[in-house]
């Protein structure tokens, strides 16, 4: 899309702020990570200020007592955004002196809404380390916290209105008004920062940074479930028409304003970048389910149309940040997962967002500008020559009894794991084994694991195949019908990614489907032919009945 340049931005927030007495400095950015590994991090690196410093019954103001128990280990105590926790985020937490929302009602460069501010602190900031709060902290305690967010920034007044705009009702969509959608997408140039399949891997992606020069992602248009400010078509028009404050992401109702978009252009816009995201955010599956094959061969290429038909889940993967040194800045938020099966082998198809493949010099800066920006600054420095991609898939070295699996850290002395590598700098594959993190050892020939990978439009896809059963008393047997513990570890190279900076998943299953016993053909059969047996049965003994009755009123 459109880049609004610092200036631009500072120039638009001067003029709608000159009568509060001048303009303003840049804020903080907006992308990042889940908000499980930013409710970690917090704790990791030590919170706020703690309830018993200052307590409401004891006198304090109620918005206070919560900021400084629940807000300042990442915001800081003076609302800076410089807590504790500031310098393990990208995006870095919120300047609140700054008074610059990203996610607003009301136009580019206005103050937000008190319901705008609420709104946040509720639902969280999808995609950040910012969480929601509405199930942890009460009603009072949520609006009193409003006002005193007002209380870092001069620009709040008393005399100060904003006035949410109007943004009406969605239109209707049809494939005429996604085409229609996709135009406005090319013309308006959202390719430049999204992409063509808006995955993040356009031209501009590695150059973008936020207000504050700090790198800045653009976003992955297919994964809604992680936009700022919500994934319905009606969140997406809404950011069309106020902007993100802060960010190269800048405000649509100008060109609307100025009859270069009509308003039904840009609800088609909004639906189009909609379609790109799956019509229901993807659920947490704990299983991989792989179909059997019975008539026809396994997968030998990534597009093969048995994909289209094959069983996907979803798996989270979140930052690595057990063992230091820790990632607290993931790329691989996640990875689609797939597997076939035809009673000899199996195959499993992986695919996750990536904006480029790595090692790629225009991303160069990038990966300096990230590792230099992210701490904390532990362990052995990342490595600064080209870093491939990389992914790892787990399984137990051996099927566990019952529910215990290995440690889901590549497993210890006791309970070891097997490993499937693949890496973006080769074309093959390495099967492994591993007695804890850093212990990896890869045989280097007699490899019964073959891969197939390709990165298209800002996505990898890595398809690995391997027999059933081998003959290396090292390699996991995969038994039909029954649930193998399976986890997963993915790197990007360009985003300062190696060792132990990365993603990683918790324990999930992959079920290979028995073959189907006759019985069960068979059975149903029986049934049917029983019960009409008895059903004819039945009728003729009631029809027996029924004339022997006819014949008794006869005499």
């Amino acid at each position: 899309m459109r880049i609004m340049t610092k200036n631009t931005l500072q120039r638009r927030r001067a003029g709608s702020l000159s009568r509060r007495g001048g303009s303003v400095t840049a804020s903080p950015l907006h992308t990042g990570f889940s908000m499980v590994v930013a409710a970690a991090a917090v704790l990791l690196l030590g919170g706020g200020l703690g309830a018993g410093e200052l307590s409401a019954q004891e006198g304090g103001d109620l918005g206070q007592v919560t900021y400084e128990q629940w807000c300042a280990g990442c915001h800081g105590v003076d609302g800076t955004g410089n807590g504790e926790g500031a310098s393990i985020m990208l995006p870095r937490p919120r300047d609140f002196s700054q008074a610059l929302y990203q996610i607003r009602t009301t136009a580019s460069g206005e103050l937000p809404t008190d319901a705008d501010i609420l709104n946040v602190i509720d639902v969280g900031m999808p995609g950040t380390t910012m969480p929601g709060w509405e199930d942890l902290l009460g009603q009072d305690e949520r609006e009193a916290l409003v006002q005193y967010l007002k209380t870092f920034s001069r620009f709040f007044g008393p005399d100060e209105n904003p006035q949410a705009l109007d943004f009406g009702s969605a239109t209707r969509v049809s494939e005429d008004v996604i085409a229609e959608g996709r135009a406005q997408y090319q013309a308006v140039e959202c390719w430049k920062c999204h992409g063509d399949q808006g995955r993040g891997e356009g031209q501009s992606s590695p150059t973008l940074g936020d207000d504050n020069d700090f790198p800045i992602r653009a976003a992955d248009l297919t994964e809604n479930w992680l936009f700022n400010g919500g994934g319905s078509v009606e969140d997406i028009y809404a950011r069309l028409r106020t902007g993100l404050d802060g960010t190269p992401m800048p405000s649509f109702s100008d060109l609307i304003d100025a009859s270069v978009l009509t308003d039904d252009q840009l609800w088609a816009l909004a639906h189009y970048v909609r379609s790109l995201a799956p019509e229901e955010a993807p659920g947490i599956t704990e299983v991989v389910r792989a179909e059997l094959l019975e008539d026809a061969t396994l997968p030998t290429a990534l597009d093969d149309p048995l994909w289209d038909s094959a069983e996907q889940a979803y798996i989270p993967m979140a930052g690595q940040i057990i063992v230091k040194p820790r990632w607290f800045d993931p790329r691989v938020d996640g990875v689609w997962v797939q597997a076939i099966h035809d009673g000899e082998s199996v195959t499993v198809r992986l695919r996750w967002s990536d904006p480029n493949l790595s090692p790629d010099p225009l991303w160069a800066d990038w990966k300096t500008e990230v590792v230099s920006f992210m701490g904390p600054t532990e362990g052995d420095p990342p490595e600064a020559g080209p870093t491939p991609d990389q992914f790892l898939v787990q399984f137990p070295m051996q099927m566990p009894r019952g529910m215990e699996r290995p440690y889901f850290m590549r497993g210890d002395a006791r309970r070891p794991v097997y490993l499937w590598q693949w890496q973006s700098d080769r074309n093959t594959a390495l099967e492994g084994e591993a007695r804890g993190l850093g212990s990896e050892t890869y045989a280097a020939d007699g490899q019964d694991l073959t891969v197939t990978a390709a990165h298209q439009n800002g996505q990898w896809q890595v398809m690995f195949t391997r027999s059933l059963l081998t003959e290396d008393e090292g390699d996991l047997d995969f038994v039909t019908g029954q649930a193998i513990p399976m986890a997963f570890f993915g790197w990007d190279g360009d985003n300062g990614e190696s060792g132990t900076r990365g993603s990683v998943s918790s324990w999930y299953f992959l079920f290979l489907q028995d073959a189907t016993p006759n019985t069960v053909y068979i059975a149903p059969a029986v049934a049917m032919l029983l019960t009409a047996g008895l059903g004819i049965l039945v009728v003729g003994k009631a029809q027996k009945r029924e004339e022997e009755g006819e014949i008794v009123e006869e005499i």
